[in-house]
C-alpha cells in the first residue's frame, strides 16, 4: 500500500503554495512511483522533456493553479476535452484544431468549453517562451488534464511524455462513431472502449470524471420525460425526490439549462460519484446503469466504499487512455499554435465559443 500512495497525494495543500512546493512533491512522486507503474508505449517516455523542457510540468502546474483558483468549474472541462481528444484518433491534440469542418463543430463536441480551449492556449504561449518548438499540445492536454484532477482533490500521478500534435483532425463520422453518449448502456459503452483497450474496470473508473462538472438537460431528458409526446415519464431508476429537482431545472424537455453531474460535493475530485449511483442520484443513462448492470455493480460498490482504491484505478486508467495512438518520434508536429497546424497546413478559424447545448456528456 506504501508504494501506491507515493503516487497519488492530495493536492488540497498544493494549491496553496508556491511552485517550490511542486517541485518538491514533483520529486517525491516521480523518483520512485513510476516503477510500480506500467511501461509507458514506444515513444513516449516518463523523462522526455528532462532536458529539452525541464520546467514544462512546472509551468502548466502553475498556470493551472492560476486557472482553477479562479474557476474551480474548468478543472471538469480540461478533463473532458482530454477524454474527447483520445479517443478520436488518439491523443494527438486534433480536437484542438479550429475549422469549419473540424472535430469541434460535430454534435458531442459542441458543448466543449470555450474556456478550457482559451486555457490550453495559454498554457502552450507559456510553454513556448521557456522552450519554444519543444512540447506538443496533446502532452499539455494530458498534463493539463492530470493537474486538473489533483487540484480538485483527486490523485496526482506521473505521466509520460513524447506526444506529437495531428497534422489533421477526424470527420464528424468519425468523431460520432468514437464518443459514447449519456443515453448509453453498459453494453454500447462497452463497444466503444473495448477496441481501444479498455475493460470494465477502466470503463466504471474513467466515468468517475463525472464526479465534478455538469450535464446539459438536453443529455438527461431522457429520464423525465416521453422522447415523442414531450410529456412527463420519470424514469424508474431515478431517486424521488432528486427527480423532483431535476424537473424544476429542467421543467419542459426543451429546456436549455445545465446541472450539477455531482450533487454532494460538485467541484471535489473524489469517490461520491459512486455513492450517487448507489443512491439513484445520478443524470446521466449511462452511468447509472453501471449500477443496475451486474457486469459492473461490484465495480461501483467497491469504488464507492474505497475512495484510495478508486484513485489507484482512476489514474491506471487514465494512463492507459492517455497513450491511445498517439503520435511520436517523427509522426505529425509540434504546432506553434495550439488552434492550427503549423503555416503550411492552416486551417479556417471558427468562433471559439462553441455552442454550450448538445445532447452529450457534459463536465
Amino acid at each position: 500500500m506504501r508504494d501506491r500512495r507515493m503516487y497519488y497525494i492530495s493536492k488540497k495543500k498544493a494549491i496553496m503554495t508556491p511552485a517550490t512546493v511542486f517541485v518538491s512533491i514533483f520529486v517525491i512522486v516521480y523518483g520512485s512511483a513510476v516503477n510500480a507503474l506500467p511501461t509507458p508505449v514506444a515513444g513516449l517516455s516518463w523523462t522526455f522533456y528532462n532536458t529539452t523542457c525541464p520546467s514544462v510540468e512546472s509551468i502548466v502546474w502553475q498556470r493551472m493553479e492560476v486557472y482553477l483558483s479562479a474557476d474551480i468549474t474548468q478543472a471538469a472541462g480540461l478533463l473532458r476535452l482530454h477524454f474527447h481528444d483520445c479517443f478520436v484518433q488518439g491523443c494527438d491534440g486534433s480536437v484542438l484544431l479550429n475549422s469549419t469542418s473540424g472535430e469541434q463543430t460535430a454534435a458531442p463536441n459542441l458543448s466543449l468549453r470555450a474556456q478550457a480551449l482559451k486555457i490550453i492556449n495559454d498554457i502552450k504561449q507559456n510553454v513556448e517562451a521557456a522552450c519554444s518548438g519543444i512540447v506538443s499540445c496533446a502532452d499539455i492536454v494530458a498534463l493539463a488534464a492530470r493537474d486538473s484532477v489533483a487540484i480538485a482533490g483527486g490523485p496526482f500521478y506521473p505521466l509520460p511524455l513524447g506526444r506529437r500534435d495531428s497534422l489533421t483532425f477526424a470527420n464528424q463520422s468519425t468523431v460520432l462513431a468514437n464518443l459514447p453518449g449519456p443515453t448509453s448502456n453498459v453494453t454500447e459503452l462497452i463497444s466503444f472502449f473495448d477496441p481501444k483497450g479498455l475493460n470494465l474496470t477502466d470503463l466504471v473508473a474513467l466515468s468517475g470524471g463525472h464526479t465534478i462538472g455538469r450535464g446539459n438537460c438536453s443529455s438527461f431528458d431522457n429520464r423525465l420525460y416521453n422522447s415523442t409526446t414531450g410529456a412527463q415519464m420519470q424514469d424508474a431508476t431515478l431517486d424521488q425526490s432528486f427527480a423532483k429537482n431535476l424537473y424544476l431545472t429542467c421543467p419542459t424537455s426543451t429546456t436549455v439549462n445545465t446541472t450539477n453531474l455531482d450533487i454532494l460535493t460538485p467541484n471535489l475530485f473524489d469517490n461520491k460519484y459512486y455513492v450517487n449511483l448507489l443512491n439513484k442520484k445520478t443524470l446521466f443513462t449511462s452511468d447509472q446503469s453501471f449500477y443496475t448492470d451486474t457486469r459492473t455493480q461490484n465495480i461501483v460498490i467497491n469504488f464507492e466504499a474505497n475512495q484510495s482504491l478508486f484513485f489507484h484505478q482512476f489514474l491506471l486508467s487514465m494512463l492507459k487512455m492517455g497513450q491511445l495512438d498517439v503520435l511520436t518520434g517523427s509522426q505529425g508536429e509540434i504546432r506553434n499554435n495550439c488552434w492550427a497546424s503549423n503555416p503550411s497546413r492552416s486551417y479556417s478559424i471558427l468562433d471559439p465559443e462553441a455552442s454550450q447545448e448538445s445532447a452529450s456528456y457534459s463536465m
